[in-house]
C-alpha cells in the first residue's frame, strides 16, 4: 500500500510530462486534416445524426419516456453514446499503447504508466469538446436545463477513474497476452448492449424480468450511464447510493490495475 501511494506521488511529479504528451497526442491526431480540432465537434454530431436515423426513424422508440418522439430518443441515445465512445476508445487504444510506444518503454527513466493515462486523458478531451454539442441540442430537441446538471462533473469523475483503472489493467496484461486486443473488441460490443444506452432501464422488458435487472445493475457502466441520463435527459437527481458504490468499484479497479501494472512493468521492455 505504501508503494502504491509513493507511485501516485511520482505521477504528480510527471504532471507536466502528461500534459505535454496529451497535447502532442491531440495535435498528432488531427495533423494534416483540413478541419483540425473541429472534427471533435463534427464526429459526435455525425454520430448523433446516424443514430437518430437508424434508431429514431427506422427502429422507432417504444418507451413512454420518449413520447414516441424520434428526436427525444436521439437525445437520449447521445447522452450515453458520447461517454461510451470515450470509454471504448480509451480501452481499445490502451490495449496497444505500450507496444506502439515501445521505444519510450525501453528508456530507463520513462514512467510507463504515463502512456495509458495520456490515452484516457486525450480521449477525455475529445469527450469534453463533444459535450457542448450535446448541451446545445438539449433545448433544441425539447428538453430544458435543470439544476441537476451541476452534478455532471461527479459522473464524469467516476467514469474517468473507472476508465483509467480499466486501461491500466488492460495495457499491462496485453503486453503478455496479445489475444486480449481481439477479445476486448468483441467484449466491448457485448458490453455496449449490456449497458442501458440504446434502451432505458424503464423499458418494459427489463421491468418484467428481475434477473435482467439484476444483471444490468451489476454492470458498473449502467450506473455511470444513468448518471449522464439523469443529469442531461431526465433532469433528475443522480442515484447517489448506486453511483457511490460504482465510484468505490472504480477506485478498487484503479488500485488493482495500477498494482498489476507496477508488478509487470519490469518485463515490458523485453516483451515490447
Amino acid at each position: 500500500m505504501g508503494r502504491f501511494f509513493r507511485n501516485l506521488g511520482e505521477l504528480y511529479r510527471y504532471r507536466v510530462l502528461i500534459q505535454n504528451l496529451v497535447i502532442r497526442e491531440l495535435k498528432a491526431r488531427y495533423r494534416g486534416t483540413v478541419l483540425g480540432f473541429l472534427w471533435s465537434f463534427f464526429n459526435p454530431l455525425l454520430l448523433m445524426v446516424i443514430y437518430t436515423i437508424v434508431f429514431g426513424f427506422i427502429i422507432r422508440p417504444r418507451d413512454p419516456a420518449f413520447g414516441q418522439s424520434p428526436w427525444l430518443y436521439a437525445l437520449f441515445l447521445f447522452c450515453g453514446v458520447l461517454p461510451w465512445v470515450w470509454f471504448s476508445s480509451s480501452s481499445l487504444e490502451s490495449a496497444n499503447v505500450l507496444m506502439v510506444h515501445g521505444n519510450l518503454i525501453k528508456k530507463i527513466l520513462f514512467p510507463a504508466e504515463v502512456l495509458p493515462i495520456v490515452t484516457v486523458t486525450s480521449h477525455f478531451v475529445h469527450f469534453s469538446l463533444g459535450l457542448p454539442i450535446l448541451l446545445l441540442f438539449i433545448p433544441i430537441l425539447g428538453k430544458s436545463y435543470t439544476p441537476y446538471l451541476l452534478f455532471l462533473p461527479l459522473v464524469i469523475l467516476v467514469q474517468y477513474v473507472f476508465t483509467l483503472g480499466f486501461s491500466l489493467l488492460i495495457s499491462s496484461l496485453t503486453v503478455h497476452f496479445r489475444d486480449i486486443r481481439d477479445i476486448l473488441a468483441n467484449w466491448l460490443t457485448f458490453w455496449f448492449f449490456a449497458t442501458p444506452i440504446v434502451y432505458p432501464m424503464s423499458f418494459e422488458t427489463i421491468q418484467k424480468s428481475s434477473l435482467l435487472r439484476t444483471f444490468l445493475n451489476l454492470n458498473p457502466m449502467t450506473h455511470i450511464m444513468q448518471g449522464y441520463q439523469n443529469c442531461l435527459f431526465f433532469g433528475s437527481l443522480i442515484r447517489w447510493k448506486r453511483l457511490g458504490v460504482t465510484f468505490l468499484v472504480a477506485l478498487l479497479l484503479f488500485f488493482v490495475g495500477y498494482m498489476i501494472f507496477d508488478r509487470l512493468r519490469d518485463s515490458f521492455a523485453e516483451e515490447v
